[in-house]
């Protein structure tokens, strides 16, 4: 799972940090940059097509990057996180180099290609973090702690190099500390289930946030999704002959982990149409409320509860990601 780079930046710098001046006129969003139609390297549909309302793609990327969160979270329920992540990671590879390919995005040079591999190894730590979080739940308080945190380490990145958080970005900031800790706060009394998953949601959230800042120095134009291709490559390959020395490959739960993989894919396409679109904020921070997907699936399927305090610590915290979104 990638939390969330856009495939199309043309600066790939994670937030205004003021590492580097941007070319295209973006506006920072947690973890990604969105550019303006014209810097976008390839159409995602037919010339003459009318474009897909960008609230309605925003929230299309929202659904299907919380589904697949769900999905995925489900799957390492029932099966090995190894398992799940070595089954999904090279189709995730393959789909990228295709999609990259099919838009004429261009090879970008060595250097940002070994960024890309550089972020996938930390993506990888990432990502069996949150899985196994997901399979020890609550699903719900473990994605939206997971998304927020990972919003904050490239703003942290950006402080570093000199950039100014304003009030809005302090408001934001504190929304997502106030809210993962009360989200990391144990309910459970008398037998309730307990957050064991949010802990390590945290740590997956700093993985992902450090995955973005990794991602941030490709310099590239419009390669973006060759990069994120080698960083699925490279997870691949280390995730591999570890699965299959360890659990093995064949799966225990096949539907779930192989509907789980395009859920990333399909979340950036939809992203990517919003911003197509003309709908740059509004496609930025639909697409930030995913956690409230996975939030409302845990609940009505799986009959996960929260306490009142943990609810709370929902709202704080993706309302602080969504105030840092907008900055």
């Amino acid at each position: 799972m990638i939390r969330r780079a856009c495939p199309a930046c043309s600066c790939k710098t994670p937030g205004e940090t003021g590492w580097k001046s941007c070319r295209a006129s973006t506006k920072a969003t947690s973890g990604l940059e969105v550019v303006r139609p014209a810097a976008l390297p390839g159409k995602l549909l037919p010339d003459g097509a009318p474009p897909l309302n960008p609230a309605v793609s925003g929230l299309l990327s929202a659904l299907t990057y919380g589904v697949g969160d769900f999905l995925s979270g489900v799957a390492s329920r029932r099966d090995s996180p190894l398992r799940v992540v070595a089954l999904t990671h090279p189709i995730s590879a393959v789909m990228l180099a295709l999609l990259a390919w099919g838009l004429g995005q261009p090879l970008p040079p060595a250097a940002d290609l070994g960024w890309g591999v550089a972020g996938g190894w930390m993506g990888l730590v990432a990502v069996l973090a949150f899985y196994r979080a997901l399979a020890l739940g609550p699903m719900g308080a473990v994605s939206v702690a997971a998304g927020a945190l990972s919003a904050v380490v490239p703003v942290i990145f950006g402080l570093l190099g000199g950039e100014v958080l304003g009030r809005q970005g302090g408001l934001g900031a504190l929304g997502v500390l106030v809210g993962t800790a009360l989200l990391s706060l144990h309910p459970g009394e008398h037998g309730e289930q307990k957050g064991h998953g949010v802990p390590l949601a945290l740590v997956a959230g700093l993985g992902f946030g450090f995955f973005f800042v990794l991602l941030g120095q490709a310099q590239d134009e419009g390669g973006m999704l060759w990069t994120l291709a080698a960083a699925r490559l490279a997870s691949s390959v280390v995730i591999l002959p570890i699965t299959l020395k360890r659990v093995g490959l064949k799966p225990q739960a096949p539907a779930l982990i192989f509907s789980s993989a395009p859920g990333d894919l399909l979340g950036n396409l939809f992203y990517l149409m919003a911003v197509q679109g003309g709908g740059l904020a509004i496609g930025a921070l639909l697409s930030s409320l995913y956690p409230a997907f996975t939030t409302l699936l845990a609940v009505m399927l799986l009959r996960e509860r929260l306490k009142a305090r943990q609810w709370a610590g929902v709202l704080l915290a993706m309302l602080g990601a969504t105030l840092l979104s907008a900055r």
